[in-house]
């Protein structure tokens, strides 16, 4: 399911959602290693046209790891240990985005949105595929859990 189709589903949690992992410009994503253990490294994100797309540096361990194995998860980047900011996290697939004017698209979305110029070069592109997403938000001194699951 694409962003905007879990956005339609429940906008209030996709908001929170888009404000948590594009707040500070970057995410941990999760993926599978060759050898089965877990990989976590961090990528920006983009939110545009309805998609969450994740770009990488060309032929980085996490892009193979997606290639080979599509399943991940992402996560917003906490940096206060008592989880005040609250976290959000995706699960999902990643599929590599091939077709060249979206490419193009995104190369353009993300030059426009950290104002830096970037070169056509060779660059992995995936768009986010959600099946689950779930937030967690420091209500008073306990945590409230929201959680939507594609159906």
């Amino acid at each position: 399911m694409t962003w905007q189709e879990f956005a339609e589903q429940d906008p209030k949690l996709a908001a929170l959602g888009e404000e948590r992992l594009d707040r500070h410009g970057l995410v941990m994503i999760a993926t599978l290693r060759k050898n089965g253990w877990p990989r976590i490294s961090p990528v920006e994100p983009l939110f545009f046209n309805g998609q969450l797309y994740l770009g990488m540096m060309w032929q980085s361990r996490k892009a193979l790891d997606l290639l080979r194995d599509p399943r991940c998860s992402v996560h917003n980047a906490v940096s206060d240990r008592h989880g005040s900011e609250g976290e959000f996290k995706v699960y999902g697939h990643a599929i590599d985005v091939t077709d060249p004017g979206e490419r193009q698209r995104y190369i353009k979305a993300m030059c426009k949105k950290i104002d830096i110029p970037l070169e056509q070069q060779d660059f992995h592109c995936f768009a986010i595929d959600i099946d689950t997403a779930a937030a967690n938000t420091l209500v008073g001194e306990k945590f409230e859990r929201q959680v939507w699951k594609a159906s």
